[in-house]
């Protein structure tokens, strides 16, 4: 025990004046209090971030009394789960009653219960490496259940048996996936055993609660662990089912490998290519990469000579992707940006050895609107061909096309592409209000502009009386 003292006393020292000043506050009222779960665990990684989350003997209006005074702000929105938050400087802290929770079996939420001891609130955590506490003031080190053993051996395991752990709250079998994908840790065989088993008890969880755990996983470091766990125990199934269903397809171009493997290559090599976009991970490029074949299985017909084709697999991919971001809640910008992405995917193979004209590359820039930088990723992250010399080949035209794209941009706003008039100076050629034929006008004028550039208001106007008069 002296050794993991050691071993987290550094990490520990940089928060020091929280600990010590909270640990102070709280034993001064009689009451427990301890550093417990992640922040613990990552300072035994050596990773320890900004958020603390602490346990108490104290209820919520106590612990509220103990930080007024002391924290810069104060926040109750998780009192109802005995949670009180405050910042104080960099940090966020949340502080939360010993509690056990349950679920019914055929309930989504938990009926929350408090607890006595930190021995308890400690054994009903979901994993062991979470389930280690720093007692304070005096920064003991509490390891009930062999957490530091776990840590060391990269190791999921729960502090009772994994079956126990998933009926009281069945989202913990989705956070051993996304911690899988978090850590780079391998989930114990009985934890595996049982996710399998319970599988179907993920359905009482609420949407909103199994999205937010499948954005953790896919913009971990490590997605595909999590993302293959999930397949292998047969939760993919239930919160992702257009996941495991590529495993059963043959992708056209590459028959050594199934879609599947072919869809987290991808994943992958977009993950590899997120600097373009300037930030972190960026959860709307990796989900296209995920989603971007999967209308492969509804689309798959057999043709002469042993032919395998996915026609318009790029249109209903996006229709599955819309379908199953709303059942999990997404908001409609992100349902909007994976699902326009996905449509989108296939249009490059058409630019063949750069015979697209202005007016196609102009298309292809308004379509994919403020999605163009993560498309750009999607499409040169979906060559995973083993040939090098195919490879290089579509990496050069992809280079090509951005090239055109980047010297129109000079010449033209292409983002932005409007057509010469407006709907305001259309009605006054015309000699129309506001109405359908408007509408087609403004069309035909975009159509004109997509096609030959810049005409000037002069011309446009010539332009829309002929067409106009041919109507």
């Amino acid at each position: 025990m002296v050794d993991v003292q050691r071993r987290v006393g550094a990490e520990l020292d940089r928060i020091g004046p929280v600990l010590d000043e909270l640990g102070a506050r709280f034993a001064g009222a009689g009451e427990e209090l301890a550093l417990v779960g992640g922040p613990v665990r990552d300072a035994m990684l050596g990773r320890l971030q900004n958020d603390l989350d602490f346990t108490t003997s104290a209820h919520p209006d106590v612990t509220e009394r103990l930080l007024k005074g002391w924290a810069d702000a104060i926040w109750d929105m998780g009192r109802a789960f005995g949670t009180i938050g405050c910042r104080k400087g960099p940090w966020q802290v949340e502080i939360t009653t010993y509690r056990a929770e349950t679920y019914d079996p055929s309930s989504r939420k938990p009926d929350v219960e408090y607890g006595d001891s930190l021995a308890g609130d400690l054994g009903r955590r979901d994993f062991t490496v979470n389930a280690m506490a720093v007692r304070l003031p005096g920064r003991e080190v509490e390891d009930l259940h062999g957490g530091v053993v776990d840590l060391a051996q990269r190791v999921l395991r729960t502090p009772g048996t994994p079956e126990d752990s998933f009926s009281d709250d069945p989202l913990r079998m989705m956070r051993a996936a996304r911690f899988a994908a978090q850590l780079g840790f391998t989930v114990a065989p009985e934890v595996v055993a049982a996710m399998t088993a319970m599988a179907g008890r993920i359905e009482i969880i609420s949407a909103e609660r199994v999205r937010d755990e499948l954005v953790k996983l896919v913009c971990a470091p490590y997605p595909r662990l999590g993302l293959t766990l999930l397949v292998e125990t047969g939760l993919a199934a239930h919160v992702l089912p257009e996941l495991p269903a590529l495993a059963l397809e043959r992708d056209e171009h590459h028959r050594h490998k199934d879609v599947y493997e072919h869809t987290l290559t991808v994943l992958e090599q977009s993950i590899d290519l997120e600097h373009r976009l300037g930030g972190g991970p960026d959860f709307v490029a990796r989900f296209a990469a995920l989603m971007h074949d999967v209308g492969k299985p509804r689309t798959r017909r057999f043709e002469s000579g042993g032919l395998v084709t996915f026609h318009h697999h790029d249109v209903v991919g996006a229709k599955m992707t819309r379908k199953r971001m709303r059942a999990l809640r997404f908001s409609n910008h992100d349902i909007d940006a994976v699902s326009t992405l996905v449509e989108l995917h296939l249009r490059f193979h058409g630019y063949g050895s750069g015979e697209w004209t202005d007016s196609a590359v102009r298309r292809y820039v308004r379509d994919a609107g403020d999605q163009l930088e993560r498309l750009h990723i999607l499409t040169r992250a979906d060559c995973t061909t083993r040939n090098q010399r195919k490879a290089d080949r579509l990496r050069r035209t992809y280079d090509s096309l951005e090239e055109r794209i980047a010297r129109l941009s000079e010449q033209e706003e292409l983002a932005s592409i409007r057509p010469d008039l407006d709907g305001n100076e259309i009605m006054e050629v015309l000699g129309l209000g506001p109405g359908r034929e408007v509408g087609e006008a403004y069309r035909f004028l975009l159509e004109l502009r997509m096609d030959e550039g810049s005409l000037g208001a002069d011309e446009a106007r010539a332009r829309l009386l002929e067409w106009w008069a041919r109507r």
